[in-house]
């Protein structure tokens, strides 16, 4: 029978000598290149590293994050600003089953790419998310995208994006926040994290509620969620109720910090609230005005510290209070820029203010035009006493002085002026303009006097 032949020929096959195929060129190099890095984040994570974080929103204005004293800042920093992750809050983490392998990092900036919001952990990484600018030509439905760059705004790479699309209601994210280059987070009004780099993000429930502010210093993160009603990108318009929520960095077991005193309502009003980390304090802007500050290194309680000598204000897109805009110079000094009644400090942490200078003559509406410019952050840096971000551009109020000047920018500037402005270093500076299409990230590197722009693409 032919079936005895062909096991002939078959055991005569198999007692061949068998050459293995050889795998193609750069297989085993690329193999230790990936376990490396995996090894690295590995240690990262471990390590728990902690750095300066400076971020801002571009959509709409944003209060400066100047944050201070970080445990372990990177080299030149200057103390100022898909797996499912397990939890122990009450259904804090939502898995997405038709989340797709994120692309490697790495990949060219889209096309036209629209920085809407920027996080610096170090004086040369930063992070931007934003909006492609091409719809229907995106990688996925969605044309949200984050890049990053490691030389100070010199090259820009792409990275791995949230599956979401920009603020829409109750949708949709529009602000980036990282705390060492690791642990990440992508807000407003949803909540997605990141503990590898921006590799991969996973969303995480809310309960319906709408994510205004993240803010992370030391080896925690903390957030504000509101009840808010507002629809399209003014998803943090009348909001009411705001919880202050508090994780570890490295997870994402979000749990509510105590307030005493209030439960933060707006008494059925729409409001806005503010947070701003130190590296031993944290302080909360209410929507009636009282400043609340707490420790940093637990989800403890947080007391009433003082009230800001002018009104908080209804919330701009982000939930940014209109009215006044709070930062940090240290643990215990404060700086508040009041829209129209001008600069306010506080040396014992927000009890007491004392009016420092007057608002910039851009912000108070002329009698030729009747109309003003408006605040949307301010900034401190040791050769000056407030940089801030307006719509016109950006003022400089030098230390010891009460005469206001204007920042020199290359170029005739962008149009509609700038929506964040953070100091990374003591002379280093980054800002955002108002109009996301710019595709800009602007930087100073002589403590804010003068500033010039780094479009956000590829090399080519």
């Amino acid at each position: 029978m032919t079936g005895n032949h062909d096991r002939d020929d078959l055991d005569t096959w198999l007692q061949d000598r068998i050459e293995p195929l050889s795998p193609p060129p750069g297989t085993f190099e690329a193999i230790k290149r990936r376990a490396r890095r995996r090894k690295v984040r590995r240690l990262a994570v471990s390590a728990g590293v902690a750095a300066v974080v400076v971020a801002a929103a571009v959509t709409v204005p944003q209060v400066v994050k100047l944050q201070v004293e970080p445990a372990q800042p990177e080299a030149g920093a200057r103390p100022v600003s898909s797996a499912v992750s397990t939890t122990t809050g009450p259904g804090r983490v939502e898995a997405s089953s038709n989340v797709p392998v994120p692309l490697p990092a790495g990949n060219p900036v889209p096309r036209n790419f629209q920085p809407a919001s920027i996080t610096a952990v170090s004086a040369t990484t930063m992070f931007v998310i934003g909006q492609a600018g091409t719809p229907g030509h995106c990688a996925t439905q969605y044309c949200t995208s984050v890049a990053r760059t490691r030389d100070a705004g010199g090259t820009w790479t792409g990275l791995p994006a949230p599956l979401t699309g920009a603020p829409d209601g109750a949708t949709g994210v529009g602000q980036i926040r990282f705390l060492d280059g690791i642990n990440g987070w992508a807000f407003g009004p949803e909540l997605w994290a990141t503990h590898d780099g921006g590799e991969n993000w996973t969303r995480i429930s809310t309960q319906g509620r709408r994510v205004i502010d993240v803010e992370t210093v030391g080896a925690r993160a903390f957030a504000i969620e509101a009840d808010c009603t507002g629809t399209g990108q003014d998803y943090a318009a009348k909001c009411t109720d705001f919880t202050l929520y508090s994780t570890s960095a490295t997870a994402d077991g979000w749990k509510p910090v105590g307030i005493s005193t209030t439960n933060l309502t707006s008494q059925g009003a729409s409001g806005s609230a503010a947070l701003v980390l130190t590296g031993t304090k944290g302080y909360l802007l209410g929507p009636d005005g009282t400043l609340y500050s707490g420790p940093v290194t637990a989800a403890s309680s947080w007391r009433a510290a003082g009230q800001i000598p002018c009104a908080a204000g209804t919330a701009q897109q982000d939930a940014v209070p209109a009215g006044a805009q709070l930062g940090a110079i240290t643990s215990a000094s404060l700086i508040l820029a009041c829209t129209r009644q001008g600069i306010y400090q506080s040396a014992d942490g927000g009890t007491t203010w004392q009016r420092t200078a007057s608002a910039p003559a851009a912000l108070t509406p002329s009698a030729i035009t009747a109309t003003s410019a408006t605040a949307t952050s301010i900034a401190a840096s040791p050769g000056a006493t407030a940089i801030l971000a307006t719509t016109a551009g950006i003022a400089v109020l030098p230390a010891g002085s009460t005469s206001w000047q204007a920042a020199t920018l290359t170029g005739t500037g962008p149009q509609g002026g700038f929506s964040f402005v953070g100091m990374t270093t003591s002379t280093q500076g980054i800002a955002l303009p108002a109009d996301a299409s710019d595709g800009t990230v602007w930087f100073t590197t002589d403590g804010g006097l003068s500033w010039a722009p780094s479009q956000v693409q590829s090399s080519s």
